[in-house]
């Protein structure tokens, strides 16, 4: 013979089982309810789960990239520029200038040890 036990739980928590067991009797429908539970919770913990963060290597990766695609922006507009014969200021050429050296100088500064790369999905 089976062993049996009481559970006492409030009354809004019995009606609310009564309200949703269907054909089930009270213990089968507690019991289902607490086996699809741990169910859930075992494939949760068998998933694995979605990194949601960047690493640091990927977010330094991303920033030399980045700084890679301004420095290709910033050649075409100024090649652009020149190949129009638009002939700008000094000051704004000059500027520029100053701009893309001290982006190659950034660039070459770094080291490659620290690259890392980013899958895009």
């Amino acid at each position: 013979m089976s062993d049996r036990r009481m559970l006492i739980v409030p009354a809004e928590l019995a009606k609310k089982i009564d309200d949703n067991r269907g054909d089930m009797s009270q213990a089968e429908f507690v019991n289902f309810l607490v086996d699809s539970q741990l169910n859930q919770l075992n494939q949760l913990k068998k998933e694995p789960k979605n990194q949601q963060y960047a690493t640091r290597e990927e977010v330094y990766s991303f920033e030399q990239d980045m700084r890679k695609l301004l420095r290709s922006f910033l050649d075409f507009f100024i090649n652009y520029g020149l190949e129009l014969g638009k002939q700008s200021p000094g000051s704004e050429f000059g500027e520029l200038t100053n701009k893309l050296q001290g982006l190659q100088k950034d660039l070459e500064s770094d080291s490659d040890e620290r690259k890392a790369t980013i899958k895009w999905k």
